[in-house]
């Protein structure tokens, strides 16, 4: 699919169709990732499941910060 970004104020936007945002189960309340690889932009939904691992990771790192650190000796 070929797209042209569309003017939005000062700045340009690129317009998503619906059944596109709906395969990726994305709507106008998704965090999106932006990145790029050099050549490319990539777009990719944050789902909550990232989040909550990452808080997790947290949570245990926490409770568990003494065990690590005499693994590590």
């Amino acid at each position: 699919m070929r797209k042209k970004l569309s003017t939005i104020g000062n700045s340009l936007g690129l317009v998503i169709e619906k059944p596109i945002l709906e395969l990726l189960k994305i709507d106008r309340d998704t965090e999106l990732e932006l990145s790029t690889d050099g050549d490319r932009l990539i777009i990719e939904p944050i789902r909550s499941s990232k989040k909550g691992l990452r808080a997790s990771a947290d949570k245990i790192m926490k409770k568990h910060n003494a065990t690590f650190k005499k693994l590590t000796k």
